[in-house]
Formats: C-alpha cells, structure tokens, sequence
C-alpha cells in the first residue's frame, strides 16, 4: 500500500502544496524523449501476477498459515535473486541502518520480512486476529482523539504493516481510519485482498483527482482519521515540491511537508502510526502524538517553524524505529536519489 500527498485543490492552493500528478521537468535523454526522475516509484509496476497471487492464497486460506509461511522461503529466495534494482536499494538502506556492509543473510532478512507482512495481510484483512499476538501501546491516547470528535491524521511511513494497524482500529469503537494513497502500483494486490475478504472495507480518498483535499477536510469533519504515509514523494521531481530537507542515517534526504501543512491550515491533530513486525505471529502496534495544530497561529514565521519542527520529529522517530527493527522499513525504491 502506497500513500502519498494528494494534489492541488482549494485547500492543497492555499497550503502551499504541489500537484502529484503534475510531471517533473526533467532532462531529455539522447533520443529527445523526456525522462522520469530516478526516485519516481510510481512508474515501477507490481513484481507479481494474478496466478502466482492465486496460488498463494489458496495455500494460505487452504493449508495455513504455518505451511504458508514455509513457502515464503522459495519466494523470497526468488526476489532476492531477480529483483536487482529492490536488491540494490535494500542493500544500500541496510548499510546506513546496521553501520556496516549487508550480508546476503541480511538482505535475505529484509526480503523474507515484507514477504511474511504481505502474507499476514490475508489473515488481518479476514478479521483473523488470534492468528497473532499483538501488542498494542497508546490505545488510551487514540480513544482520547476520537472521541473528541473532530478528525486527526495518522502519519506513518512504509514500516511494519498497515493492514495490522486497520485490524486493530476496526476493533476499537468508533476509530474510522481512510488512507489517503495513491492506489495504483499496488491495484492487484488490493484486488485479491478484496476478493479473499468481500466483506472487508478499508475507507480510501485517492490522490490524482480534483476534490482530495476537501474530501480529505470533510472526513475529519465527520470525525474520522486520515492515514498518509510520509516517506514517499508523489510522482514528479522531489526538488520541485514541497519538502524539508532533513538528515536520515547519516545522509541528507528530502521528506515532504504537505501532510504537515494541510494539518496546520485544518487546525488537526497528527499521530505517528506504526505496527512493527516482530517475526513469527508478533506485531507490536504504536500510536504517538507528533504535532498538535489545533491552536490558530497568526504569525507566518512561526507557522513555518512548527511545521518545519514536525517535519524533524517525524524523521527522528522513523530513525530511531528503522534503527530498532531494520528489516521492517520497505522502501525498496531509489530513496536517497543516487541513481
């Protein structure tokens, strides 16, 4: 699942925030045809297919999740073997979060995590919850903001899985979460969830359409939570929108302000989101306060810094949880822009 700013609207204007669909201006190649950046992950397609996916699930719904798991093994070995550009880019992440150079044991770490979360999205989609044993901190605090009544955003990363988290929220009275996702790179994976678990519901406001923002302001309106993950640019070029350029593993990195913005101008609530994938059938869910807008701030400079000091929060938590489980974080994208 693949979440990013939505585009410019009325609300996106007046925020300051850049078009996602909008393509980046960027060198032609020698042929006169225009490039995309290197970091655009958006034109990578899904790495898998209806049958692989098919079979799969039959094993998993048919067999178990204990046999399942021993077929991950294979699969994993196959995109390990296969997949060089996500090899490359996990290798290079894996040396700036363990401090040394990745062993294929390492990477084969990495591959075999994201597999096991994607399997285990079948069983939380299905409401299967005594599969695994979840452990869950900040319940209280989230009660507390949904009963306010007035909306938050939960702010994530690609860390861990999102499908244990809407688990959890669908267990909890009243916590009405809609992500807030640019959809396509993972359509089929989306279908095959919905497919195994018809009646399976996860709230979606997509980007790349003229409304998203309000539709997005309207949400929180009715009380509801907004998800975004923030380590993702929208498609285009990252210098030409809206981002902060803040120290990550030892290397400058850009990370986008938009969600942040928008909080401001809707006066919100941001809550960090994750649920960490502690192997086997543990999952450890986490809900923190990040940034409270709900105060009206007229002066622009001190907009600007509270913004700016989220942005710096976010960055440090993400640090310190990739650093804490290493193999969760699945950007296996040109994150650093080296390419």
């Amino acid at each position: 699942m693949t979440s990013v700013w939505p585009p410019r609207d009325v609300l996106g204007e007046a925020a300051g925030l850049p078009a996602a669909g909008t393509p980046a201006a960027s060198p032609d190649d020698k042929s006169g045809r225009p490039t995309r950046p290197a970091a655009d992950w958006s034109a990578t397609p899904e790495r898998s297919n209806r049958l692989a996916l098919r079979v799969m699930v039959w094993i998993a719904l048919r067999l178990g999740r204990r046999i399942a798991r021993v077929v991950l093994h294979p699969i994993t070995l196959y995109f390990l073997a296969f997949a060089p550009a996500a090899r490359r880019h996990s290798g290079r992440y894996l040396a700036r979060v363990l401090g040394r150079a990745p062993t294929l044991a390492d990477r084969y770490r990495h591959f075999h995590a994201f597999a096991s979360t994607v399997l285990d999205r079948l069983y939380f989609v299905r409401g299967a919850l005594h599969e695994f044993d979840i452990e869950v901190h900040g319940a209280d605090f989230m009660d507390a903001t949904v009963a306010e009544g007035r909306g938050a955003f939960l702010l994530g990363a690609h860390l861990g899985s999102f499908e244990a988290l809407h688990a959890f929220g669908a267990s909890r009275p009243g916590m009405r979460v809609a992500m807030v996702m640019y959809p396509d790179n993972a359509r089929l994976i989306h279908e095959v969830l919905q497919s195994v678990a018809p009646q399976f519901q996860l709230g979606i406001i997509p980007i790349g359409r003229p409304g998203s923002t309000l539709a997005i302001r309207d949400w929180l309106d009715g009380g509801g939570l907004a998800g975004l993950l923030g380590d993702r640019f929208p498609p285009g070029d990252p210098a030409r929108a809206g981002s902060v350029a803040v120290p990550f593993l030892g290397v400058t990195a850009r990370f986008t302000d938009g969600p942040l913005r928008l909080a401001q101008l809707l006066r919100r609530r941001v809550v960090f989101m994750v649920a960490l994938y502690r192997g086997g059938r543990r999952y450890e869910v986490r809900f923190e306060p990040l940034a409270d807008f709900s105060e009206r701030v007229d002066d622009a400079a001190e907009r600007e810094r509270l913004v700016r000091q989220a942005v710096q929060t976010y960055v440090a938590r993400l640090e310190a949880l990739v650093r804490e489980a290493p193999t969760n974080w699945f950007n296996f994208h040109d994150f650093w822009n080296e390419d």
